[in-house]
């Protein structure tokens, strides 16, 4: 039995089977539509979700399982007192698989110890989200044909974003990507993972002006600043609107530059942009349905011929 916590879980071949898989899915959908026919999928999200939870719930419904769960904690036995392995101790009975959000850092990794079925990170505080993380990586790969030779900016809030993160700390395992940091001061990349840039010998610079290096980017990964990760409201009300991506900054960019962004959006990308070709962040959301129907199958441990 199998279980992802984090995107570093499965080798970059791995990767390379399951991005193929979830192609074939894209472009043969019916092919799948009965091949979890029986199963069922147990969505514990201890914290608000919605594309996450949704696209987890679609891509289970594609393959015709079926869904079982709860959206908040307050839906579950966690306000009585229960614990996160006595929880999974229970859903091992009643389910195939699980997919389980929760704000500490940590807690599926528990639930994964004490499960009897595969268990799915599906994001746990500001530590991994590696199913966004293979929704990111698909993205890329499928719009630019490779993992691998490109400059990719990350803006926006760069010291909480769980989807940084790990989207970094999976792409420095592809050949030749340089990366740009965009942020205010308070919100840098932490240390941890320019250190480990650094002891890599992978190109990254930090700057402040997202303007200045447009023309420079193959991609843009844009980010929201996360009120939920913030101690005061003084400090999110300062930082909340410090980076609006919109048309006039979209005329900076190359004719071939993607923007991705994890969703939601707040109001760092302009409504107007979503007209623009190189906006896929909408497309992202699919490919996220896309993957997650590969990854519960390869957990599952189901073949279609």
């Amino acid at each position: 039995m199998r279980h992802l916590m984090r995107p570093l879980d499965f080798t970059t071949e791995e990767l390379d089977r399951l991005f193929d898989l979830a192609n074939d899915i894209e472009h043969n959908p019916v092919k799948y539509a009965h091949a979890c026919d029986g199963k069922i999928l147990a969505t514990c999200f201890y914290e608000p979700s919605t594309r996450t939870r949704l696209s987890f719930e679609s891509a289970m419904t594609r393959l015709g399982g079926r869904i079982m769960g709860f959206a908040d904690a307050s839906s579950s036995s966690a306000t009585k007192g229960e614990s996160v392995s006595d929880t999974i101790r229970v859903i091992s009975c009643y389910a195939d698989i699980c997919a389980m959000r929760h704000p500490k850092e940590g807690a599926p990794m528990v639930a994964a110890e004490k499960s009897g079925i595969p268990v799915i990170n599906a994001g746990d505080g500001g530590h991994h989200h590696p199913t966004q993380t293979l929704t990111d990586l698909l993205t890329i790969r499928s719009l630019k044909g490779r993992l691998g030779n490109f400059t990719i900016g990350l803006c926006g809030d760069l010291k909480f974003g769980r989807t940084v993160h790990s989207l970094i700390n999976a792409l420095v395992r592809y050949e030749n990507i340089r990366f740009i940091f965009i942020s205010p001061e308070e919100l840098r990349v932490p240390d941890y993972i320019t250190d480990m840039l650094k002891e890599k010998s992978i190109y990254y610079k930090e700057v402040i002006r997202l303007e200045n290096v447009m023309p420079e980017l193959d991609l843009l990964y844009m980010t929201r600043v996360q009120k939920e990760r913030f101690f005061n409201e003084e400090d999110y009300v300062r930082l909340k609107d410090f980076y609006i991506l919109n048309p006039d900054r979209m005329t900076l960019a190359r004719k071939d530059m993607l923007v991705l962004h994890p969703l939601p959006r707040v109001n760092e990308i302009s409504v107007e942009v979503d007209e623009d070709p190189r906006a896929v962040y909408f497309r992202q959301a699919r490919y996220g349905v896309y993957v997650r129907m590969a990854l519960i199958l390869t957990l599952l441990e189901i073949h279609v011929p």
